[in-house]
């Protein structure tokens, strides 16, 4: 019979196994769900299922660059006592090597063989979950790639090469021969980023609705007055906005008398050629992830039996 996606979704959903082997048990049970997932059991597939639901905001953000191209990748655990074990740390790292071919889509990701195993990605994440007991995922990945130029990097909060709590990848684009300059200039503008946090390249990067509502804070602010005169103030509000939150129009850390755009036209010099900052990346660890808050009060209450 078909086995349709969102039937393997559900599966992997409640039992934390691959999505191949979600299939098979799906195939083998004819769709039926609680048979399905005794199937898993049985064949050991779903021992990391009841470590699946637990909240994994720590872990650590891997950096790989070569030449023209470079990935970074999200891989979550539930405590950083994890992401300080050597086998997590490998994981990551091996993981991190393969983003760049799987072009930064996860689910390609978690597909491709691992290195030195005859499984998958998936599958390796799952060993590990079983080994040392705590959920973990490969949250997010992504690519940058230029012709000519370099893409450079940067990890804060480094524990090992390439891994730290905050990962930036800078992509250059410039046809300038000095590699070494434009490499150097890549980590400058992505320790920048590390420290800033831009929402994006330039104004048009920023998404539509961020700016409309800080178009709509700016016009509220100022009501009352001739609309010629909002339409002045909002202007020069989102001028004001891009030099927070825009990367080309911020102070640059290293030289607040200048903007990055104007660090970036300074270097082509020392570069050899014209260059173009093309794009930027920039994980923070478990941002975005919403962390269980204990209720330590209410901890000791209960293990006191309310008195």
């Amino acid at each position: 019979m078909s086995i349709s996606a969102s039937l393997v979704k559900e599966l992997r959903e409640k039992t934390g196994a691959g999505m191949m082997d979600c299939k098979a048990a799906l195939t083998e049970t004819k769709g039926d769900i609680e048979a399905a997932i005794d199937w898993l059991r049985k064949k050991g597939l779903s021992k990391a299922a009841k470590k699946a639901g637990r909240v994994a905001a720590e872990g650590l953000i891997g950096i790989s660059t070569a030449g023209t191209k470079g990935a970074v990748v999200e891989v979550n655990s539930e405590t950083d006592f994890v992401a300080r074990n050597e086998q997590f740390q490998e994981m990551v790292t091996n993981i991190t090597s393969l983003a760049g071919s799987a072009k930064g889509d996860v689910a390609t990701l978690l597909a491709t063989a691992y290195p030195g195993k005859s499984h998958t990605v998936e599958e390796q994440v799952k060993e590990l979950i079983a080994t040392i007991g705590e959920n973990m995922s490969v949250r997010r990945a992504a690519v940058l790639e230029v012709s000519e130029g370099v893409v450079g990097s940067y990890v804060h909060g480094q524990v090992a090469p390439g891994l730290g709590k905050i990962g930036v990848l800078v992509a250059l684009e410039s046809s300038g021969k000095n590699t070494a300059e434009l490499e150097a200039l890549a980590r400058q503008i992505a320790m920048h980023i590390a420290a800033t946090n831009p929402v994006a390249l330039d104004i048009e990067g920023v998404p539509a609705e961020v700016l409309e509502r800080e178009k709509a804070i700016l016009a509220d602010k100022n009501q009352g007055k001739p609309p010629q005169v909002i339409e002045k103030i909002v202007a020069s509000g989102m001028k004001s906005y891009a030099k927070d939150n825009c990367l080309l129009d911020q102070s640059y850390i290293h030289d607040p008398s200048k903007s990055v755009s104007q660090a970036v036209k300074e270097a082509e010099g020392k570069a050899g050629g014209p260059v173009k900052l093309a794009a930027f990346v920039r994980y923070g660890l478990g941002e975005g992830i919403e962390k269980k808050e204990d209720d330590f009060a209410a901890e000791v209450a209960a293990a006191a039996g309310g008195n």
